[in-house]
């Protein structure tokens, strides 16, 4: 049952009631013309994130957290849900905070109960869409939204309210990126059947064996992001359904953006409505999806990253290369897998013609490869650009390395003319690590050069290099002039 509110719980919701009525009809406006937004394409320079920084403290009533709500046809829960939620953060949540209902074309008493919250609680927020999807609504309504952290949550609310604030304080605070409720962390308390249990755990095998996801649960209807991170990432992410989470984790993490997750206490919930076989072939299909556009680079994640000198490994220290170990244990990993699969290549091209070209077929297809790996793992470059030049610059050290084994096969045939085939494997080895050497020299050195360049930090000096901000000025995002306006629905058809 929710208690009483204390004299500090009526003093914090005062300022809500205060505020809501001056910024109600601008709220509208602005979510109004959001919903009949198109969709831009993707801007031609990439655009950076800010660096990350704690929010300056808000002028009363000012909303820090929105939290959305999506729905469809949930006229039973819809008001027992807003009020608890809303009773929980007037009780314990220090910021202003609004609660967004996103109504996704319901047909029952939904849109009636969610406007009547609207006019009966200042920090309720109704939002209606006339198409069904909570990726559509998530989207909209966050793309809307004037708060500097924005969340969800599940209508049936199974997430307990007191991983809330635990959610969204390392946003506040600067720490991360996007936060995520996992019902797979080891110290989560969950009470679900066998067969949800079973389909969560596979689904999440899935990610991380095709996607390479890091993350440990994509589903849990319990998330929250920065403004600033979801408007250079929303107009990324496709899915307009129930893919719409997983989407926006992978594209982040891929970016090397930061994800925090929460253990959280979870009860499922029996009478939900959600068609567990459709959702599994929608999010199937959106892992293919995914997967074949970061196969080919068709996602400019590179848009997504942070100033230099935000990360804390920007740090130049005294005789040790910026970057050099990770570069140099990366290297030698991909290294040794492109030597075995170099290998492979050749005794498999051996059988049907002569050491030369054999020699060079495998050289050839593994030196593209491993320039390929390199490039996105070992030097930290995503996107297409500058793709081509690296490849070419990749063949011109592709070249040295055929000289190199080329001519150690030419010895070989002039010293034994008759040498067994281990021998040949033996001494293209030798070569081939000697290559593997002055590969490294030259990406380093000429095809993926620190551009960039390391910014000299002291140990007691912050570990942002942004402009200090005033702590009583009201938070606002650094969007520059060309930023791409975010997705919203389109009321003719999907939001792609």
């Amino acid at each position: 049952m929710p208690t009483e509110p204390s004299a500090a719980t009526a003093s914090h919701t005062a300022p809500h009631a205060a505020s809501h009525a001056a910024s109600h009809a601008a709220s509208h406006a602005a979510s109004h013309a959001a919903s009949r937004a198109t969709v831009p394409a993707h801007p031609a320079h990439p655009v950076a994130l800010p660096a990350r920084r704690h929010l300056p403290v808000q002028p009363a009533g000012t909303p820090v957290l929105d939290v959305t709500i999506p729905v469809h046809n949930e006229e039973q829960d819809l008001e027992r849900c807003v009020r608890r939620l809303h009773e929980h953060l007037t009780r314990t949540f220090p910021y202003g905070f609004r609660i967004t209902v996103a109504d996704n074309a319901s047909t029952d008493a939904t849109p009636v109960i969610s406007k009547r919250l609207e006019r009966e609680i200042p920090e309720v927020r109704a939002f209606r869409l006339e198409e069904k999807g909570r990726g559509r609504a998530l989207r909209t309504v966050w793309s809307a939204s004037e708060a500097p952290v924005l969340a969800y949550m599940d209508v049936d609310l199974s997430t307990d309210l007191n991983a809330l604030l635990p959610l969204v304080a390392p946003l506040i605070s600067g720490h991360s990126d996007l936060a995520i409720g996992s019902r797979l962390a080891r110290s989560s308390r969950v009470v679900r059947g066998a067969k949800r249990e079973f389909i969560s755990r596979t689904y999440n095998l899935i990610l991380r064996g095709s996607l390479a996801a890091r993350f440990s649960d994509a589903q849990c209807g319990f998330k929250a992001i920065r403004r600033d991170v979801a408007q250079r990432l929303l107009p990324m992410v496709e899915d307009t359904g129930w893919f719409f989470d997983t989407e926006l984790l992978v594209l982040a993490e891929r970016a090397g953006l930061r994800i925090h997750e929460v253990p959280v206490d979870w009860v499922d919930d029996p009478a939900s409505t959600v068609h567990i076989v459709s959702t599994a072939m929608d999010d199937l299909k959106g892992v293919w999806r995914i997967g074949r556009a970061l196969a080919v680079g068709a996602l400019p994640l590179d848009r997504l990253a942070r100033p230099f000198g935000d990360d804390p490994r920007d740090r130049q220290l005294s005789g040790v290369p910026g970057g050099l170990a990770r570069q140099l244990v990366g290297f030698c990993v991909i290294g040794a897998l492109s030597t075995l699969f170099y290998l492979a290549l050749y005794s498999l091209s051996r059988t049907v013609m002569g050491p030369q070209p054999a020699n060079g077929v495998a050289l050839l297809v593994s030196a593209v490869a491993n320039t390929s790996a390199n490039r996105r793992l070992t030097f930290g470059v995503r996107g297409r650009d500058r793709a081509v030049r690296h490849q070419a610059q990749g063949l011109v050290v592709f070249a040295i390395g055929l000289a190199l084994t080329s001519g150690s096969l030419a010895a070989l045939d002039a010293a034994n003319a008759d040498a067994a085939h281990s021998t040949e494997v033996a001494v293209l080895l030798a070569a081939n690590l000697a290559a593997t050497v002055l590969r490294f020299l030259l990406f380093r050195a000429w095809v993926f050069p620190d551009r960039a360049g390391p910014v000299p930090v002291s140990d007691d000096a912050p570990h942002h290099v942004d402009t200090p901000y005033q702590a009583d000025t009201p938070y606002q995002a650094e969007t520059p002039h060309h930023a791409e306006t975010p997705h919203h629905a389109d009321p003719k058809g999907d939001a792609r």
